[in-house]
């Protein structure tokens, strides 16, 4: 294989430690960034043939300014920080990377779940504070719980990720249903609902949809109040789907169960973001965008990149 003149991975720490890059660095003149500035991008781009970014934004005004530039790597699925019509008017080529995070995201999915579910976070503070130890009952019902057998869980979003968790509802004996938030995923072995009857009729919403105009704040303030009081929302898709001052509003006013959230609109959020404030902060369970970032599925992003620079643009 020829040896690329540079490549340049502008935010190499979004891929996170104990991940081997060395394939990417034996491919050509490899230079990497931890993170990269607004500001820095287009001198660090100066003479590179392949970008490879995660997080940084990559605009018409940088693709202007790189005319070297053949092809963009995308360490991640999204492509919403790419300006994809001025890489294509440029003769840039843009390949993401796909499914490589799914059984990550998938069990991160059930994780937070079953958690708010099984009000796992309490229960585990009951023992470790010794009321366990005090009590008279080899148990506690300070707090209420449902099996999620024979419930229905709607799925916005029925891409890989999306039938990966369909097979795990069925495991529990719960009937997935799903929203195909493109209109043209209609063909699957799951009933298939528009967004307000999925939303008024399911005990459990997963989100695990993309960002785009479609999808942008498709679940606000009138959506919440088509919920059912005793339902739950769990976003692992992108943060700006879910309105997050109506989220918060929901909750406060018992419109919903819960929610758990493992994508922001703004990351980090800012540390006045009204989620940090709700009045029931037990119905809600917080990630840092990490449902994606198991060891296994890091690595395999990274061979996937690999495969997206030797095929070329």
């Amino acid at each position: 294989m020829v040896r690329i003149n540079k490549i340049v991975f502008l935010d190499a720490a979004t891929v996170g430690p104990c991940i081997d890059l060395t394939k990417i660095e034996n491919m050509g003149n490899f230079v990497k960034y931890n993170d990269t500035a607004p500001g820095e991008v287009i001198e660090r781009l100066q003479y590179a043939e392949v970008a490879i970014v995660n997080k940084t934004k990559i605009t018409e005004e940088i693709i202007r300014a790189c005319p070297q530039l053949k092809l963009i790597c995308v360490a991640a699925t999204g492509m919403n920080n790419i300006d994809l019509d001025a890489a294509a008017a440029a003769g840039i080529t843009v390949k993401n990377a796909v499914a490589y995070s799914t059984n990550s995201v998938v069990q991160h999915t059930f994780s937070m779940l079953l958690a708010l579910v099984n009000k796992i976070n309490f229960f585990d503070g009951y023992v470790k504070s010794g009321q366990y130890s005090q009590s008279s009952l080899f148990t506690s019902y300070d707090r209420v719980f449902s099996e999620l057998a024979g419930k229905q869980v709607g799925i916005i979003g029925l891409g890989a990720i999306g039938k990966k968790s369909a097979k795990v509802i069925e495991a529990f004996d719960a009937q997935p249903v799903y929203y195909s938030t493109s209109g043209k995923n209609l063909d699957q072995p799951y009933p298939r609902l528009e967004l307000n009857e999925l939303l008024s009729s399911s005990d459990v919403i997963l989100i695990h949809a993309p960002l785009n105009k479609a999808t942008h704040n498709l679940i606000d303030e009138a959506q919440f109040r088509l919920m059912k009081p005793s339902a739950v929302l769990v976003n692992a898709g992108r943060g700006k789907i879910v309105n997050e001052q109506a989220l918060a509003e929901a909750i406060d006013a018992e419109i919903i169960a819960g929610a758990a959230l493992d994508v922001f609109a703004e990351e980090p959020f800012p540390a006045d973001n009204p989620l940090l404030k709700v009045k029931y902060p037990e119905r809600l369970i917080l990630t840092p965008h990490i449902a994606w970032t198991s060891v296994e599925a890091r690595n395999r992003l990274v061979l996937q990149i690999v495969d997206n620079i030797k095929a070329g643009w």
